[in-house]
């Protein structure tokens, strides 16, 4: 008897949801992850409208239409809530085997496990928790997603420049054995930043127009990177800022490595891996691009070997392209297959 495709189902349908829910159909695999409901505050005309069409992404590449309370993308019908908190919506009678939490909206334990006393069997969440604690497992999918059992029930992607880096920092401490590492994040502007200057909640310079600055934002990547290598815990700096561009970001990551090397063997390193053990999470070019030629990559990171410099034999500096919305939403997919996987042999 064939299997079942896992049922899975979008709580929040942002930039990452409705990246998650176009990758399903665009890459056509894994054939056997359906989405079957999505939750988010929005009404379902917004909702179609902004699956239909997207100012980075393009259009759908499928008809989708509203119907009947459902979001309809070619002949599938995707159940569509408008549910403010987990506790308002009926999951167990949607039969899922997992929801995608795309909101960002809950970061500690206790606030996850209302999914779980609502219904849900188990959460994959876009997005870093608070502390280590607060799930049973952080993954960077292509370093450590066999540690997964498939006996957990909160599992955190990480975040998108986690996963960029980690595959570039495990890489280069197991050929060079990294020492200290510095890491500057150029991020695209994000949602939480007004078009025009306007309040925000928590911090003074995220008050500031998106598009008319370039904005120091305080980051976590350090700590998301020691919870994926902690043989690099106490040994790791990164900082942040925004720019006036709408997607595709870059990490600017220094080293002080144990041992001598050049540009020329870091690059041979870094190619390789990009064409035998990271092959489909990390890639590799020396051509002269702009971030844009980088939009739509399904690629974790991208790095860009014509920026690669060692000062002296030991200080070495790389630069990595990625798209902090398409190449997440992939890695998410990748998690969410391997971890149901893992469910479905821990049961049989």
């Amino acid at each position: 008897m064939a299997k079942r495709p896992y049922r899975i189902a979008l709580n929040g349908y942002g930039r990452i949801g409705r990246c998650v829910l176009r990758a399903v159909h665009e890459r056509g695999a894994p054939a056997d992850l359906h989405i079957v409901a999505l939750n988010d505050v929005a009404d379902l005309a917004s909702i179609a409208y902004l699956t239909q069409f997207d100012s980075t992404h393009g259009r759908f590449p499928a008809e989708v239409s509203a119907r009947a309370g459902r979001l309809c993308i070619a002949d599938q019908a995707i159940e569509v809530f408008c549910a403010a908190e987990p506790e308002a919506l009926d999951w167990a009678a949607l039969d899922l085997d997992l929801l995608i939490e795309c909101s960002g909206r809950y970061t500690t334990r206790l606030e996850a496990q209302r999914f779980l006393h609502a219904g849900v069997p188990r959460v994959l969440f876009s997005q870093p928790m608070a502390s280590e604690a607060d799930v049973d497992a952080t993954v960077v999918y292509g370093v450590n997603q066999q540690q997964l059992s498939g006996n957990e029930r909160l599992v955190s992607n990480a975040s998108c420049t986690t996963n960029c880096s980690v595959p570039l920092l495990r890489l280069l401490d197991e050929a060079l054995g990294v020492e200290y590492v510095s890491i500057t994040t150029i991020h695209s502007a994000m949602n939480d930043q007004p078009v025009i200057d306007a309040y925000h909640d928590s911090d003074l310079r995220r008050t500031r127009s998106a598009f008319q600055s370039v904005i120091p934002v305080s980051t976590g990547l350090a700590r998301g990177i020691e919870r994926v290598l902690p043989e690099l815990a106490g040994r790791i700096q990164a900082k942040a800022v925004r720019v006036p561009t709408v997607n595709v970001s870059a990490l600017d990551i220094t080293l002080q490595v144990a041992r001598d090397t050049s540009a020329a063997e870091v690059n041979q390193l870094l190619q390789q891996a990009a064409q035998g053990a990271y092959r489909g999470l990390l890639a590799y070019t020396e051509l002269p691009h702009a971030s844009c030629d980088f939009n739509h990559d399904p690629h974790s990171a991208i790095v860009d070997g014509s920026q690669t410099r060692v000062a002296g034999t030991r200080l070495v500096n790389v630069l990595a392209w990625f798209d902090n919305e398409w190449g997440f939403a992939q890695r998410l997919l990748d998690s969410a297959g391997h971890w149901l996987a893992q469910v479905s042999s821990s049961h049989s």
